[in-house]
């Protein structure tokens, strides 16, 4: 009997938490549309960078440099992606085993090169010690949750029209 109070207890705390929980979230969660329009150009991709993160003067001095260098590694890999994506479409996903292949290593090498300058751009935000860094440790982590988020969402953009290869 007492085993089961304690876990109805416990599923109790657990619900209630997950409100709480939920409540606070909601008002943190990003919209994902604005992540969307946002994202359409880099000036409103980086106002709504700014808006997010708050930068005082001096740690926008320091990071805004930082973030243009990202970017335009992200832009490098996106067009890397850009023309494997366009191998497909123009063949309306219509491929041979030799096309494929070679579209698939493209695919990778964009990832790979994505993935090595968000590597390189989260040691540069956060190895530093965070009193006399780039921003803030918060900050910095916040700003690399919000590029994965712009990251998702424009996947999800490709996904949505890009063919299965057949």
């Amino acid at each position: 009997m007492k085993r089961i109070l304690a876990t109805v207890l416990i599923i109790a705390a657990m619900i209630a938490a997950q409100a709480v929980h939920a409540e606070d979230k909601a008002a943190d969660v990003t919209d994902m549309q604005a992540l969307r329009d946002a994202a359409r150009t880099d000036e409103s991709k980086k106002a709504f960078v700014a808006s997010v993160l708050k930068l005082a003067p001096d740690e926008a001095k320091k990071f805004w440099p930082i973030y243009e260098q990202y970017q335009d590694k992200l832009e490098a890999a996106g067009r890397i992606r850009t023309i494997a994506l366009k191998g497909i479409i123009e063949k309306d996903g219509r491929l041979t085993n030799l096309q494929a292949r070679s579209l698939a290593g493209e695919f990778l090498r964009a990832d790979q090169a994505e993935l090595t300058a968000r590597a390189a751009m989260q040691r540069r935000l956060l190895s530093r010690v965070p009193t006399r860094g780039i921003i803030p440790w918060v900050k910095a982590e916040r700003y690399m949750q919000l590029e994965s988020k712009f990251r998702a969402v424009q996947a999800y953009d490709i996904a949505a029209t890009i063919p299965l290869v057949r």
